[in-house]
């Protein structure tokens, strides 16, 4: 029965190609791992972030890879692997034959694991998958981050699938100075953010600017210089980075992660229309 659960959620994604078909029975273990922390203590040491929790909670149009935590107070004792055991046993219970490697260190501010499955896709039926070579493992990087920066506030949400589960997430406000801190200190230019910054400035162009300034003092290139972000200030810092972007690069890191039909929006992508975005900031 809770192989047949996996298998009507799949179907329900409707996917078009082999690619769309792996995000999506990724995104479906990615719900059924936070319904499994949900039975545990987890989400009162810590608030779901990132690309995954916009997507899952938030609907961000774009797959996502990683899941990513962070704790309500600063501790760095904490441990995953207390709470790893109970995602073991109830990924089972689904089909999967689930391995976690937990990777974190005991002096590291980010704590790290990683779940791997190749079991899914020999009990469940797939059209793309498999197809024309071997099929892919499942894998997901987990990590909770110890040191949180100041000012950021969380919400209830609430997870109906594999079954009714609280989630402790970040409120949009605090996810989007999240994404706009790793958009400004990020060493590397990720599509995947500016992808993120074109959907918060259409929706919820808010920004907790008392966490992202706690952040930007925390971590990068204005690390302990105790910078005050607000409007004026982001807008100046973003319109540079826009207007260094090369489009084409940033534009193939997304590809991969949106669905066909939405392919086409990516040729628009420009300084014009990110300084365009820019301005709704608020």
């Amino acid at each position: 029965m809770s192989i047949k659960l996996i298998q009507d959620r799949l179907n329900s994604y409707n996917c078009k190609s082999e690619i769309e078909e792996q995000q999506a029975i990724r995104e479906i273990t990615q719900e059924v791992t936070l319904a499994a922390l949900g039975r545990t203590d987890f989400f009162k040491h810590a608030a779901f972030q990132g690309g995954t929790c916009l997507r899952i909670f938030y609907g961000l149009n774009r797959f996502s890879e990683d899941m990513d935590f962070i704790l309500h107070t600063p501790d760095n004792s904490f441990e995953l692997k207390t709470h790893l055991d109970a995602l073991t046993e109830e990924l089972n219970n689904y089909g999967y034959q689930i391995k976690i490697n937990d990777r974190s260190k005991v002096d590291s501010i980010v704590k790290k694991a990683f779940l791997k499955d190749d079991s899914l896709g020999k009990v469940i039926q797939l059209n793309y998958s498999g197809k024309t070579g071997p099929l892919r493992k499942i894998q997901i990087k987990l990590e909770v981050d110890t040191n949180p920066p100041a000012g950021g506030k969380t919400e209830l949400s609430i997870l109906d699938f594999p079954f009714i589960s609280s989630v402790t997430t970040q409120d949009k406000p605090t996810l989007f100075a999240g994404k706009i801190h790793a958009l400004l200190c990020r060493e590397y230019i990720k599509g995947r953010d500016w992808y993120d910054f074109l959907w918060y400035t259409s929706r919820y162009p808010q920004v907790n600017y008392d966490f992202l300034s706690s952040a930007l003092n925390q971590l990068g290139p204005w690390k302990n210089q105790s910078i005050q972000a607000g409007l004026s200030w982001l807008t100046q810092q973003l319109k540079q980075r826009i207007m260094s972007l090369d489009f084409k690069a940033t534009v193939q890191d997304v590809r991969r992660f949106i669905r066909l039909n939405e392919l086409r929006s990516l040729d628009l992508w420009s300084q014009e229309l990110f300084l365009s975005q820019l301005s709704k900031l608020q």
